[in-house]
């Protein structure tokens, strides 16, 4: 667990000298001091560094690396670009985390934006073998219709009724969060890469692109899009979703936004499209009536 109170004040003092304090804030208004404040700049133990993450480090404080929180500003900023698109392009993004700290923060923001989640185990095949993992979310979703219906009621005892109702509380705990999954979507989200590694791995091998909170103790360079930071603590947890939730819910409303933009124009030109297909049809016709011999006549 990242170190949380190891020279707190000397470490705080640090990085925000290392900040002007007229940074420029960033198009989601990523603030620096937030993530200050979260304990975003706090991670591992010296012993148990990644040395690939050395670009992201601001400084040893207490036997703890410290993050340096410029770089997480803007990497978070380009994710959330990134997150923002991906969802303005009507594509799904998977969030992810098993972790207990973070499991709450994802269900909520992923409920928030319609979007799939994974809070409990990471069945192995989720992504690669959707084939399998698809028969099973349709039997639930087939189970469910048929509870909702009256059907099971009807044609089973309470008891066996009741064991319907056990598989699918069971079932739910889960797919829950991916009945809805397309087979691939168009990014996954991860709060801790090391936690939940196989979801890493499987969205990796299909080439869906990786967003992930990387600490100091892990390889940042398995994540498309990295963002350095603590990813031990609660707060500072709950702060990077929340500007997830905001990305996430502004490429929506683009896509709404291009969906009402598009109507007025799709109807215009399928009225010029009808309209030069009518007038085609009548000049042919006059031409025929022109050209056409009279009976009687040669």
């Amino acid at each position: 667990m990242a170190v949380a109170n190891v020279g707190h004040v000397k470490s705080k003092s640090s990085v925000m000298t290392a900040v002007s304090s007229d940074a420029k804030r960033t198009s989601f208004e990523v603030d620096i001091k937030k993530l200050l404040e979260a304990g975003a700049h706090f991670g591992h133990q010296t012993s148990r560094w990644h040395p690939k993450m050395a670009p992201y480090i601001h400084s040893k404080r207490g036997g703890s690396h410290v993050i340096d929180l410029t770089k997480t500003v803007e990497a978070l900023d380009s994710a959330l670009n990134f997150l923002s698109d991906t969802a303005a392009a009507g594509k799904q993004i998977l969030l992810v985390s098993t972790k207990r700290q973070a499991k709450d923060k994802i269900k909520e923001v992923a409920l928030a934006t319609n979007m799939p989640y994974v809070t409990e185990r990471w069945l192995g095949g989720m992504l690669t073998n959707y084939n399998t993992i698809s028969v099973r979310i349709k039997y639930l979703v087939d189970l469910e219709n048929r509870m909702a219906s009256g059907e099971l009621e009807n044609r089973y005892s309470k008891l066996e009724v009741q064991h319907y109702g056990e598989e699918i509380e069971e079932m739910n705990h889960l797919y829950g969060g991916i009945k809805e999954l397309h087979a691939r979507p168009g990014a996954v989200f991860v709060v801790d890469m090391q936690n939940d590694e196989i979801a890493v791995k499987e969205a990796r091998k299909l080439g869906v692109p990786v967003v992930g909170l990387t600490d100091t103790n892990v390889d940042p360079t398995i994540a498309d899009y990295p963002i350095p930071c603590n990813d031990d603590a609660t707060k500072t947890i709950n702060l990077v979703l929340d500007y997830v939730q905001q990305a996430i819910a502004d490429g929506q409303t683009k896509v709404k936004k291009t969906a009402t933009d598009e109507k007025p124009e799709a109807a215009g030109a399928k009225i010029a499209a009808a309209t030069k297909e009518t007038d085609g049809k009548e000049q042919k016709t006059e031409k025929e009536t022109v050209t056409a011999p009279v009976k009687g006549i040669g």
